[in-house]
């Protein structure tokens, strides 16, 4: 079965985006090897949002990834090159993990990723912790929510100060 990871740069204060959804705050450091990252995953999952962003940037679609959008709104002519979910994720995940393939990526978004541990669909979660303070913003994880527990099963520390912990959701 494959997993879903939801991996994800936080800063320090516990935000993975500011006030405007503004994330370049994000330190790009040259010992990350964003190659064999996305090279992990075949399928990204997302939420409207986050979405969004991409559109406002000129991108609907990642190379090599094939991608599901969680949303009651968009409308999928709009978009035929992704897949809209517009109904609870359990039918469309089962679905993705009984494929043959890579790990699939849960990106963005803090309410998705929250919708989807409340409904125990993430089995690990990697955290790239920015040595920033934001003082607001998105939150990784919103209040109120069900308590995870989580088991740290690798870290890593970059001469940047970002801090990479990854965790087994129990």
């Amino acid at each position: 079965m494959r997993p879903i990871c939801y991996h994800v740069a936080m800063s320090l204060d516990g935000y993975i985006a500011g006030p405007n959804s503004e994330f370049d705050w994000i330190v790009n450091d040259p010992d990350v090897d964003f190659v064999a990252l996305f090279a992990q995953f075949d399928t990204l999952l997302m939420g409207r949002r986050t979405f969004e962003l991409m559109v406002r940037q000129g991108r609907t679609k990642i190379p090599g990834m094939e991608l599901f959008v969680f949303s009651k709104t968009l409308r999928p002519r709009d978009y035929p090159e992704v897949t809209i979910v517009s109904g609870k994720p359990e039918e469309t995940v089962a679905s993705l993990r009984a494929k043959p393939g890579k790990d699939i990526w849960l990106f963005g978004g803090g309410s998705l990723f929250q919708s989807f541990l409340d409904a125990k669909l993430v089995d690990r979660v990697e955290v790239a912790v920015i040595p920033v303070l934001l003082g607001a913003g998105i939150p990784l994880l919103a209040s109120p929510a069900k308590q995870a527990k989580l088991k740290l099963t690798a870290h890593k520390i970059y001469k940047t100060g970002i801090v990479m912990l990854t965790y087994a959701v129990l």
